[in-house]
């Protein structure tokens, strides 16, 4: 499951209800997805995409999104600290941003008027960031990340980097166990 940090106030959320009863108000949906189906240790991404068709299609129906597709990042992902590198910058888009996270951690933060809130996200978490919203992504400590997105224009988005140096603020929060050892 999901955990929120309310960074501005200092607090902590990691129930699932209570994340998705905070996020809805500001625009952000989340929710826990189940595959259909027992998908073994390393399904392919048209394994993974038929095994989660139908929240998909609902999606889909409901963002107008025209496509999805199955992102694999890994520690060994050639130009890694470049991709994460424009991850990091606070940026917005045109068009919404899908991920539902299949495999490893990551950390969204989001940037409101009000402050920073940060979604840490694992396997089984949704998370729908509306066009127009501001924020960064980090992977944690094991650089580790697969995920379904979903796309409202089959060409992708493209990010809109905001410069303001909010996201230099605030430290990842995901450190984990590696981190610590």
């Amino acid at each position: 499951m999901a955990t929120l940090y309310l960074r501005d106030a200092n607090e902590t959320i990691t129930d699932p209800a209570a994340i998705a009863a905070h996020l809805a108000p500001l625009g952000i949906q989340y929710e826990r997805w189940a595959a259909d189906r027992e998908l073994g240790e390393a399904p392919s991404a048209d394994e993974v995409l038929a095994a989660y068709a139908a929240p998909i299609a609902k999606l889909k129906e409901q963002g107008g999104y025209v496509t999805a597709d199955v992102i694999d990042i890994k520690p060994d992902t050639p130009n890694l600290d470049a991709m994460l590198a424009k991850f990091k910058a606070e940026h917005w888009h045109d068009e919404d941003e899908v991920r539902f996270t299949l495999a490893g951690r990551g950390i969204f933060h989001l940037h409101f008027e009000s402050g920073v809130v940060a979604v840490e996200v694992v396997p089984g978490d949704l998370l729908r960031v509306p066009r127009g919203t501001h924020h960064w992504f980090d992977l944690c400590s094991e650089r580790r990340i697969r995920a379904i997105r979903l796309f409202q224009d089959a060409s992708g988005w493209t990010p809109q980097y905001t410069q303001t140096g909010v996201d230099a603020r605030y430290a990842p929060l995901c450190l984990g166990p590696s981190y610590i050892a």
